[in-house]
């Protein structure tokens, strides 16, 4: 039994990246880049109005100025504007030469045809110089970047239309045992329905992974190995639930392997999911998690999304903040890492969820997050900042 820290290291280090591929920019929500992105021009490309106005000289605020031309944005402006003078300019428009201000179009009076003066106390320059937000050349998303909207922003002003990317995991699920029957079947007596394969798939899902389903490996070595080479062979991470722990037909850690894995660990100082294989083989990754529901649950979030991160080169994407404790918690037992569904209150603390241990996946239905006890620890009192990994 090792520590989850250590579990941790183990992972990082047999972790290698994906490979890479470009992609259309309008499918890039949700990747990691694979490559730092660089503007291919100035932005603003040019000195850019703030506002609906009139670009003018500074020095001619206090004088009747005559407009010269109308400038919507998109359009290049053909006059210079010199003393006495001034284009109408639009919001996003391009300054003219010759003008160093833009008053806005409420601060001015029509005061004939095709003149107008300003009437308010001061004004703003009211326009973004070139370059004054990124310049040709610089980078503007680094490699490893977790591509969001306002990243697709950047990607598509910079002109990068086919971001290089890692490729998306595919993840091979299996199931063991043959208690297990399928969701539209009704379970007889000694079976029931398989519910943590479903849900592993909706959780690589939600990770941006490809998901793939492989079945219920029924009881028999030969079954096992059989199912699982098959899922090694199309999969990039393999992921097996049940028959890893000491009962008579746990014959699981053996299969993986005769399939040629390699066992890094396979016991873990935590609660759930105290009984985890992580294995390796030639590129190829696989976790085996504990057939009760919630130990399944909070491993894929904990062990395999940290081993979903190293690979996918995101090695901080995390989503883990410190929240003071709404209230007192307690345990009885120390002696291993504990880690319990809870919610957060609108006042910004963290609430304990009814939960009755590695069963109660309805628990999970109520968490906003997985909250930490540490080993040797039995008390955590209210106030005292709390690890919670989001949900």
């Amino acid at each position: 039994m090792i520590l989850f820290e250590e579990a941790l290291a183990i992972i990082s280090n047999a972790a290698t990246f994906l490979p890479t591929e470009r992609i259309r920019i309008e499918t890039a929500y949700g990747r990691v880049l694979a490559g730092d992105v660089f503007s291919d021009m100035d932005m603003p490309p040019f000195d850019k109005s703030a506002v609906d106005g009139y670009a003018c000289r500074r020095a001619d605020l206090e004088n009747e100025l005559k407009v010269l031309e109308t400038i919507p944005a998109g359009k290049v402006p053909v006059m210079f504007v010199g003393p006495g003078e001034c284009s109408k300019l639009m919001t996003g428009g391009m300054l003219p030469e010759g003008a160093d201000t833009v008053i806005m179009v409420e601060d001015v009076e029509i005061t004939g045809a095709g003149t107008i003066r300003f009437i308010a106390a001061q004004t703003s320059p009211n326009f973004a110089r070139q370059a004054e937000d990124i310049r040709k050349a610089d980078k503007v998303l680094d490699k490893g970047t977790f591509i969001r909207p306002q990243e697709i922003a950047v990607l598509a002003s910079v002109g990068c239309a086919n971001p290089l990317v890692y490729k998306q995991a595919r993840i091979g699920i299996i199931s063991t045992g043959d208690e297990l029957v399928e969701p539209g079947q009704v379970p007889a007596v000694s079976q029931i329905r398989n519910s943590n394969a479903y849900q592993l798939i909706a959780q690589a899902q939600r990770a941006n992974c490809i998901p793939k389903y492989f079945g219920i490996a029924r009881d028999t070595e030969a079954a096992t190995l059989e199912i699982l080479q098959q899922a090694a062979a199309e999969s990039d991470i393999v992921i097996l639930t049940g028959g890893i722990s000491a009962g008579d037909f746990d014959f699981v850690p053996s299969v993986i392997q005769q399939a040629g894995f390699d066992i890094k660990f396979r016991s873990l100082a935590v609660q759930p999911g105290k009984p985890v294989i992580f294995a390796t083989r030639s590129g190829k990754y696989l976790v085996a998690l504990p057939g009760n529901p919630v130990s399944s649950f909070v491993q894929f979030e904990l062990l395999v999304k940290h081993l979903l991160n190293q690979i996918s080169g995101n090695p901080g994407n995390t989503r883990e903040i410190l929240i003071p404790a709404g209230v007192d918690f307690r345990r009885k037992k120390s002696v291993r890492k504990s880690f319990l569904p809870v919610s957060i209150s609108p006042a910004g603390t963290v609430l304990p969820i009814e939960y009755h241990g590695s069963a109660h996946i309805q628990s999970y239905i109520h968490a906003d997050g997985i909250m930490t006890f540490e080993i040797g620890e039995t008390e955590i009192t209210k106030g005292t900042l709390v690890n919670v990994r989001l949900l």
